[in-house]
């Protein structure tokens, strides 16, 4: 069943390529209002495409925010339904000067295809929906029951899906998910994605002194804010990179062999790593480094400001100074749990009579992990196997892909990461491309996952399936 399906997709893979320029060429920057009309335009044109394809009950999904795109094809009686997950928004093209064609305005060149969205994840998502369409149209069916979740606000931090998914929460109910976005880990190495890490954040002030005051008059007798803010942030980690923020990582799940010999097996050239963004190593020593940004939880601080910071001088001691602070989780970690002892910890080494006060909580996710012996991931590995010619590394990502802690949690089902993307390709920055042969590849794993998913009973995911707790 598959190879026909895949025959057909390859056969089309030009008009295919040609759909993703045109979609690529719809500017759906979330995070900006600016950017309205080309997001209303490009969930017209993934509405279209639902439709166009036989997929039915297509809709949005609306929660408040940027809806999600919405298609089933329930024709599968007894075997599994899966959602179909990726998302539409992209990140914003700006520094647009470092762009070498303009982000929307897709680019061909030496097998890649550049654009903003191409590899995260416009490409791969449309991967998902063609062989949708393609079992349709050769098969009259699928191997199994599909429900598409096409998410508009997963560049910033999905904020509203919670309140989707409660809203239509049986219209979601399902045996897992299949993701289309989280992509291969190497660029040499047979990968699968098998999970997450987590995201809690919070936003630090701290007042010195009721106003701001001329540093000639108060200079050497007062606190200053962003000394005082400087010097508490500074104390999460010591000098080699450690946390030290007490017990925020005593219920994190102990790593096991696999993952120590994975992440080994994945761990690449560390000066290369380094010198990529011309950084300065930093972190636990008893880690390697791909440990450290895939398996060991992580505090940063990504923004601090106060006082004066417009051109010029302004001789001034600011009264308040502000930080961002966010912190990647691991499993076992909650991440409500996390968020608080970092804030017992700031407070516990706060100055006597500086005053600090934190962001209300919210926006966090919790990490994921498919478990060993998931239909998912047993189907997967035997379709990367065939493919590659051998077993696949089981990967974790180091970012935070919120829908997999968040259908986990809300829907009790578990999702696999099937993205075609590669880690070089330039996501979030300017000159971001998708490989030609990763659309192939793509056209061809798709069918064949689905196709073996098919084999199987709805029944065999039932021990898979947890009682959601949202």
């Amino acid at each position: 069943m598959s190879q026909a399906v895949a025959d057909h997709l390859i056969a089309q893979k030009d008009a295919i390529l040609d759909r993703l320029m045109a979609l690529l060429r719809l500017p759906s920057v979330s995070t900006d209002p600016a950017y309205a009309e080309g997001m209303e335009a490009t969930r017209a044109f993934l509405l279209n495409r639902l439709t166009e394809l036989g997929l039915e009950n297509v809709r949005l999904l609306d929660g408040g925010g940027q809806p999600a795109v919405y298609g089933e094809w329930l024709g599968a009686p007894g075997k599994p339904t899966i959602v179909v997950y990726g998302h539409y928004d992209v990140q914003p093209p700006d520094p647009l000067g470092l762009w070498v064609t303009p982000p929307f305005e897709p680019s061909i060149r030496d097998g890649r295809l550049y654009a903003r969205g191409a590899s995260d994840v416009k490409g791969s998502t449309l991967i998902a929906v063609e062989t949708i369409g393609a079992f349709l149209a050769v098969e009259g069916g699928c191997p199994v029951n599909v429900k598409f979740f096409l998410e508009g606000e997963e560049e910033t931090g999905s904020p509203s899906i919670r309140r989707i998914i409660e809203t239509h929460r049986e219209l979601l109910a399902a045996d897992a998910v299949l993701s289309a976005d989280g992509g291969r880990a190497s660029t040499s190495i047979p990968t699968l994605n098998t999970g997450s890490r987590g995201l809690c954040k919070l936003e630090v002030t701290l007042r010195a002194a009721g106003k701001d005051m001329h540093s000639g008059r108060y200079g050497g007798a007062v606190r200053n804010a962003i000394h005082e803010l400087s010097r508490l942030v500074s104390t999460l980690h010591d000098a080699q990179g450690r946390i030290l923020v007490p017990d925020f990582d005593s219920d994190a799940t102990p790593l096991t062999n696999r993952d120590r010999a994975d992440a080994a097996e994945l761990a690449g050239d560390d000066g290369a790593f380094f010198a990529g963004p011309a950084a300065l190593p930093h972190g636990d020593p008893l880690y390697s480094v791909r440990e450290r940004v895939t398996l060991r939880p992580s505090i940063d601080v990504n923004g601090m400001w106060g006082g004066y910071t417009g051109a010029g001088s302004k001789t001034v001691i600011p009264a308040e100074a502000h930080a961002k602070i966010t912190a990647r989780l691991v499993p076992g970690q909650d991440a409500d749990r996390a968020r608080q002892r970092i804030v017992d910890h700031l407070r516990a080494h706060c100055p006597e009579g500086v005053v600090l006060e934190f962001s209300p909580p919210g926006g966090n996710s919790p990490s994921s992990t498919l478990p060993d012996g998931h239909p998912l991931l047993v189907a997967a590995e035997a379709v990367v196997r065939e493919a590659a010619g051998r077993a696949p590394a089981r990967a974790r990502i180091g970012g935070t892909l919120p829908i997999t802690g968040i259908f986990q949690e809300m829907l009790g089902i578990d999702t696999l990461m099937f993205g075609y993307a590669m880690p070089d390709e330039d996501v979030h920055a300017p000159n971001e491309f998708f490989r030609l042969s990763s659309l192939e590849d793509g056209l061809r794993g798709w069918p064949a996952l689905l196709s073996r998913l098919g084999g199987q009973d709805a029944a065999a995911f039932a021990p898979w399936r947890k009682a959601p707790t949202a």
